[in-house]
């Protein structure tokens, strides 16, 4: 009799050790993103007080992230995904639905199609169209407003904005319509915009750093415009223009600004706490604010809802289409 009982106390710890109440798992494209990781942490930190959450780093490899999602399918009872390839999501969608397990994608979203295979897969994030609009917005305020008569920020006076594109990834979603959105609020808007170069960096520092580095070494004075597809790489450009001579103190009043003759406009999307300070500083002309904040406390709200089962029309962050909940991009000059 006593094996016995010895026998069950250890099935119900296992049992209990194998799955936990209120247990979510966080799955990251890659942990080494900045943005990405202070989204995760906002994620946790607000989660903190409603749920147990697991996080894991994809290292931006679906093949990882597949492997965690096989892995703790059994140990959990929703899914917060950043998806490694969004095309991804099909499959991650049909092998959670057989689980009955919901699922919240952020950062990268899947295709419509994919999230109408459940009604318990959503998406968290902002419209890429958005973020493009307000960037070129802020372009045309500078250089004037009047396409046809261009102030002194075309530098060459030949009414073009001669500029150059760091993107993101290709094929990348957000990069792509970032980067086609721009260029296209540009032209509906009259003004003449001549693409130098665009540039893939990966939405990595470092690599738009030395992608950055042989552009100003094949053009040189000729760049008027520097359009970035997020900060990261914005800073990137900035560290090698400031090696290179651009962004100097040259009208004396200590401070580096648009008056200044070697300053050039540098323009990034997430609303980084570094790219802030460089817009204070006058290095970074503004930023479009991915908001990661009101995106995770919706997530966050999403999440409780859904474990709860509670009424989803309550929430302070309404659903569109079933499936969406979108946060707007905010301007930060």
């Amino acid at each position: 009799m006593k094996k016995i009982y010895i026998f069950s106390i250890c099935i119900f710890v296992l049992f209990s050790c194998s799955h936990r109440e209120d247990s979510v798992s966080l799955l990251l494209y890659n942990q080494s993103d900045p943005y990405v990781n202070i989204f995760a942490d906002q994620i946790k930190y607000l989660g903190a007080k409603s749920f147990q959450l697991d996080t894991f780093d994809s290292q931006n490899s679906q093949i990882i992230q597949n492997e965690f999602i096989e892995e703790q399918m059994d140990k959990t009872d929703l899914m917060i995904i950043n998806p490694v390839d969004r095309l991804g999501a099909y499959s991650i969608i049909k092998k959670l639905k057989s689980k009955g397990i919901p699922v919240i994608f952020f950062n990268r979203e899947p295709l419509s199609e994919d999230l109408d295979l459940w009604d318990k897969a959503y998406y968290v994030g902002a419209r890429a169209q958005q973020s493009g609009q307000i960037q070129a917005q802020m372009i045309m305020t500078l250089f004037g407003t009047d396409p046809v008569n261009l102030n002194r920020h075309d530098k060459n006076g030949n009414g073009i904005i001669e500029t150059v594109i760091l993107k993101g990834e290709q094929g990348h979603q957000d990069a792509e319509i970032r980067t086609s959105e721009v260029v296209k609020s540009f032209s509906e808007n009259k003004f003449q915009l001549d693409i130098l170069i665009t540039e893939v960096a990966n939405w990595k520092r470092d690599e738009a750093y030395e992608k950055m580095k042989i552009i100003l070494e094949l053009y040189g004075d000729s760049v008027e415009l520097v359009i970035s597809n997020n900060d990261a790489m914005a800073l990137g450009a900035i560290s090698i223009m400031r090696q290179s001579g651009f962004f100097r103190d040259d009208n004396h009043d200590g401070k580096i600004g648009t008056d200044d003759d070697s300053w050039l406009p540098v323009v990034g999307i997430d609303g980084l706490d570094e790219a802030i300070e460089l817009i204070e500083k006058g290095y970074l002309y503004g930023s479009v604010l991915n908001d990661s904040r009101s995106q995770a406390q919706a997530i966050v709200e999403l999440s409780e809802v859904l474990m709860k089962g509670g009424d989803l029309e309550s929430m302070n962050f309404p659903l569109v289409d079933g499936n969406y909940i979108w946060i707007d991009y905010k301007v930060l000059q």
